[in-house]
């Protein structure tokens, strides 16, 4: 069997890091930008800390700030339309994984304007050119867009999350700098980390994971365990967000190129519709799956309580597995996420289609359980 791992080219870290773009714009040759970011992120100045660089350095760009927390297809071609209308030649994302999905899909279309429709983009879209050139700076620590293959939208006429998975829409340059998380308030905090978690547990036990994914996964849990409260605790912490920031980009290296599971396949129909936020939707179903996955996954749920600071000397393989489900949740508790299904104001009788639609999701046939559509039901029942 051959393995594949895709990355992208270049990646900066550390607090500060976002003033590299003047030089790479420059030695790049790009010519205008256009920023797409969330009127949230304008509003609150964290979108002016990169903007500012490129007005100190003389870089032209135009603003497309129209990015939705689940973007739409709808949302990418207002997306387009902006880009065509700026005349620009590259991409700056700045957000979280709406920003950067949103992005991925606007500089695919561009250069390959024969998935203009957005809609057949979703699964393995054989485009044939890369994107536009996009740096992305994450203000979350959760998606690991910015070193993915992947991105989502929501189809809102099927009311569904296409998981769309292209090599040629990874950024051309991602910037990791903690100084742009520090305005995130606890609560996304802690979505968007438990998020980073859910990313390296299903990317650890995924049908697809082998010795090189499983390396940056198990390394991704430890930081997490280490910082994630740290930074929830103390969101002005800058080694705590440090930490996290890199920890969540380990993640993304790995999974993006092995797969997920259930979880992200159940999670999803919850922001197609509910709106749920992709986070909370990962974090308050990953203790549930991961106790259903776990006789299917036992020797790694293992190595996930180790790198969880759990003592697994003399725990039988049972106890060992359990160990790690007990764990993440209490994580999870720690951090504030919401426990049930209804805590977030999703109603009973919608449990059958969200079944249904997770059944059917892209990222469940990786989960190492076969799951059916009423396994899929009774597990969404039991988190509700």
């Amino acid at each position: 069997m051959a393995y594949r791992m895709i990355l992208n080219e270049t990646s900066y870290f550390g607090a500060g890091s976002r003033k590299v773009i003047a030089d790479e714009v420059a030695k790049r040759g790009y010519k205008k930008a256009l920023v797409v970011t969330d009127k949230d992120l304008v509003k609150f100045g964290v979108a002016a800390q990169v903007t500012d660089v490129l007005k100190a350095a003389g870089i032209p760009f135009e603003m497309f700030d129209e990015v939705k927390p689940n973007p739409t297809v709808t949302n990418v071609k207002n997306g387009i339309a902006a880009f065509k209308a700026a005349k620009a030649d590259f991409i700056v994302a700045i957000g979280g994984g709406s920003s950067m999905d949103t992005s991925k899909a606007v500089g695919i279309i561009i250069n390959n304007p024969e998935f203009e429709d957005v809609v057949s983009l979703e699964g393995v879209a054989n485009t044939k050119k890369k994107a536009i050139p996009m740096i992305a700076l994450p203000t979350t620590a959760g998606t690991a867009a910015e070193v993915t293959i992947n991105y989502v939208i929501t189809d809102e006429k099927s009311i569904k999350k296409m998981v769309c998975v292209d090599p040629n829409d990874i950024p051309t340059l991602a910037i990791i700098d903690p100084e742009l998380m520090l305005s995130m308030p606890r609560g996304l905090t802690a979505a968007t980390g438990m998020d980073a978690l859910t990313h390296a547990i299903e990317g650890l036990i995924t049908l697809g994971a082998w010795e090189m994914s499983d390396m940056f996964e198990l390394k991704a849990i430890e930081m997490i365990a280490k910082w994630l409260p740290k930074a929830v605790e103390n969101p002005s912490d800058i080694e705590a967000r440090d930490g996290m920031a890199t920890a969540q980009y380990i993640a993304g290296m790995a999974f993006s190129n092995v797969g997920l599971g259930l979880v992200h396949g159940m999670a999803h129909p919850l922001g197609a519709y509910y709106d749920i936020p992709h986070g909370v939707a990962n974090a308050l179903l990953l203790p549930y799956v991961m106790e259903y996955n776990k006789e299917a996954a036992k020797l790694k749920y293992r190595a996930i309580a180790e790198a969880m600071g759990v003592k697994t000397v003399g725990m039988s393989d049972d106890q060992a597995a359990q160990a790690a489900v007990d764990t993440v949740k209490a994580l999870a508790i720690q951090v504030h996420i919401p426990q049930h299904l209804s805590e977030i104001k999703v109603p009973e009788e919608g449990l059958p289609t969200l079944a249904k639609a997770a059944f059917n999701d892209v990222c469940t046939p990786g989960n190492p359980r076969k799951a059916n559509v009423e396994e899929i039901l009774e597990l969404y029942k039991t988190a509700f």
